[in-house]
């Protein structure tokens, strides 16, 4: 279960993010409204993954805890080349390789 919480922490955190990014692509004036919208979604979908990260911290130690959100940077990366075609390198895929294999780690003793 505690594994599952922290899954969804980083969804919602990787959606907000990527909500945000897609505000910052409107244009001021042609799609100010667009801009709002992304901004008050990724502001709720932030809001909503903080409430749930209080009831990971209620579980888990914060020293166990706080390193599985690694898992955005790997969610964000992955998003960004699904959705918007952003080139992901060797030196980031390598890099993102080693952020999963250390989650996979940490992820053991929960």
């Amino acid at each position: 279960m505690t594994i599952l919480l922290i899954l969804l922490v980083s969804l919602l955190s990787c959606a907000g993010q990527l909500c945000q990014k897609q505000a910052a692509q409107c244009r001021l004036g042609d799609n100010t409204g667009a801009m709002l919208r992304w901004l008050v979604t990724g502001m709720a979908l932030l809001g909503i993954a903080m409430l749930v990260w209080l009831a990971v911290l209620r579980r888990v130690p914060v020293s166990l805890a706080y390193p599985m959100l690694s898992l955005n940077f790997v969610f964000v990366a992955l998003a960004a080349r699904i959705i918007w075609r952003e080139p992901l390198t060797l030196r980031q895929f390598i890099g993102t390789l080693i952020i999963m294999a250390g989650v996979a780690l940490m992820g053991s003793h929960l």
